[in-house]
């Protein structure tokens, strides 16, 4: 088995013991964090080419990238798209992630803390919610084996146009926002994206 194979949250959760809490509007009191001109103006002219498209790599490409490297840029983090993520092959958390964030600048290789994974889906955000979860919780490990342990870990699952957040706490602890955010709430997803960041300093790379 690798991520993929996790086709339910329920899956997920029974697999790794996990405990949830779950409601509307978990995050809502982040502090929205306002987009650069510059994304503005590709989203702008992106947003409906993609959704016209309607497949998972034209919004990868046109929506998600642009916005996870606003990201990198506002805080020098690592970004990694497309790797291999094989953590521990006995719990099936191998395989390949969509999007992964460090708290490092290290873009030669993935290094810890690893505090966020991005899951794109096409049209269906519930059926993300597995694979992050268990993405999620094999970054979790990661972590603690490369000795920064207890990091939260932040996952979302979106189609470009709806983004869905997850947080996890102790390997154990997920928290799952009912609420789904458009992207025309685009300062909110991007405050949310960067709460990982704010409150740690990036380490540099080596």
């Amino acid at each position: 088995m690798s991520y993929s194979d996790f086709k339910t949250l329920e899956q997920a959760i029974a697999a790794f013991d996990l405990t949830i809490k779950n409601d509307y509007h978990l995050f809502a009191s982040i502090e929205s964090v306002e987009p650069s001109k510059w994304l503005v103006d590709w989203l702008s002219n992106t947003v409906d080419l993609a959704t016209t498209i309607s497949t998972e790599k034209a919004r990868s490409e046109l929506i998600i990238t642009p916005i996870l490297l606003e990201i990198r840029a506002l805080f020098q983090v690592g970004y990694f798209s497309g790797n291999t993520f094989n953590v521990d092959e006995s719990k099936s958390l191998t395989g390949v992630c969509d999007f992964l964030l460090t708290a490092s600048a290290n873009q030669v290789v993935i290094d810890a803390p690893v505090v966020a994974i991005v899951e794109a889906k096409d049209n269906d955000i519930r059926s993300g919610l597995g694979q992050c979860a268990a993405e999620m919780v094999a970054a979790w490990i990661f972590n603690d084996r490369q000795g920064c342990p207890d990091r939260v870990i932040w996952g979302v699952v979106t189609t470009g146009s709806n983004w869905r957040f997850l947080r996890l706490r102790g390997g154990r602890d997920l928290e799952v926002d009912l609420s789904e955010y458009s992207i025309s709430q685009l300062p909110q997803i991007l405050g949310i994206l960067s709460q990982p960041f704010k409150q740690v300093s990036v380490k540099p790379s080596k």
